[in-house]
């Protein structure tokens, strides 16, 4: 499994409850794209509408060697699962707070352009405050070890 980028922000931004994995409709060009590592989730999210999930706000950049036709950059992008894996998702989503991320974009073994995709709450202040405790913490625990 090749990892080509990762959300970490919705790491600090939300607490994950579950994952899940999808695949993504994609054209020849945006595949090309995102095996150089032009791809960014920052900002990007999940919907569902009418059964299916879309990926919004993702950004790949237009392969530089392209000819033919380009999609738009930030286009919406259809996610790949099944229906029961979809009404599971969107069943927890409609709980109150919970919503669905985008965590990393990968190749499988078979050179197959996945997400990983997550259900999740979002954080109160204190809670992001308590994480940027902790990780300044092992920090500090790494160089003293380190040393």
């Amino acid at each position: 499994m090749k990892i080509i980028a990762t959300n970490k922000k919705a790491y600090f931004e939300y607490e994950i409850i579950d994952t899940f994995e999808a695949g993504i409709v994609l054209m020849g060009c945006e595949v090309k794209s995102i095996r150089q590592g032009h791809i960014s989730l920052a900002n990007s999210f999940i919907q569902v509408v009418k059964g299916e999930m879309w990926l919004k706000n993702c950004y790949i950049k237009t392969y530089d060697k392209t000819t033919s036709f380009c999609p738009d950059e930030r286009q919406m992008r259809k996610l790949l699962m099944s229906k029961k894996e979809i009404l599971k998702i969107s069943s927890q989503v409609s709980e109150k707070g919970l919503s669905i991320v985008p965590l990393k974009v990968y190749f499988n073994n078979r050179n197959i352009v996945k997400l990983q995709i997550a259900v999740a709450r979002g954080k109160k202040l204190y809670d992001k405050r308590k994480s940027i405790k902790e990780r300044d913490q092992k920090r500090e625990l790494a160089r003293q070890v380190e040393q």
